[in-house]
């Protein structure tokens, strides 16, 4: 009998059901020199890593295509890309996170850039998952922050976060994303994480702020499905070493 190859979505829904942690490394192809993007890609291999980000608020270079294309051939992890806006869909990922930004109101990041991406989406294979992106005050203007023109949820308002959430998984959301954005001062408080893994059935992932492997392990006991790291990986090669 053959066996049925589960969709991203299907991995992620499974590893909850069972308990199992996810971490994904985000790559912002802008920050990414090509001439050592074979000695990251190893640091990627040797670490715990389960998932591929691909992305960023904006992103200039030309790379993207040629980024996700060497993940493809030297990784077996899903490559899923995680963009700003349209500009940043390549048919060559395993999936995207089509986001929608519910902590603001600007209406671009709301459904604007999805009416324009859908079209787009429509003529790819690319596994679409909906997902609810959350900005959370984090110490300093993250590049969420400044490119969307929003303002991130406050750290302190643990019910209109949780509202927020609430309110996203009730729109049919498939995931939830809490961001404190890349290099923010601070990750998302455990306090939080704890109250919407608590009160959403669909998964959480957690972004932003964790620089080392206590803080994976915290948000992850605080109740997180997926952790996202990026910054403090690209920055320390012995980023996972004991």
């Amino acid at each position: 009998m053959q066996e049925q190859i589960l969709t991203i979505r299907q991995q992620i829904l499974e590893a909850k059901s069972n308990g199992q942690k996810l971490l994904a490394i985000l790559l912002d192809p802008d920050k990414i020199e090509l001439k050592n993007l074979y000695q990251l890609i190893d640091k990627i291999n040797q670490s715990p890593a389960t998932h591929i980000f691909v992305g960023g608020s904006i992103v200039r270079n030309n790379i993207l295509e040629e980024l996700i294309t060497a993940l493809k051939q030297k990784t077996n992890l899903p490559v899923i890309l995680f963009p700003g806006d349209p500009s940043q869909i390549s048919s060559k990922a395993d999936g995207i996170l089509f986001l929608s930004l519910l902590s603001g109101r600007n209406p671009d990041y709301l459904i604007e850039y999805q009416v324009q991406a859908a079209p787009i989406l429509k003529k790819t294979n690319l596994e679409v998952i909906s997902t609810g992106y959350i900005l959370i005050e984090s110490g300093n203007e993250t590049a969420v922050a400044r490119v969307s023109k929003t303002k991130p949820l406050s750290r302190e308002n643990l019910d209109l976060v949780l509202a927020t959430a609430l309110a996203g998984e009730m729109l049919g959301n498939q995931l939830i994303y809490l961001e404190a954005g890349s290099g923010a001062k601070q990750p998302v408080p455990k306090e939080m994480i704890e109250l919407i893994t608590q009160n959403v059935r669909i998964p959480v992932i957690v972004g932003g702020g964790i620089v080392d492997l206590h803080g994976i392990q915290k948000a992850y006991n605080a109740g997180a499905d997926l952790v996202v790291i990026g910054t403090a990986f690209e920055n320390n090669s012995h980023f996972f070493d004991l």
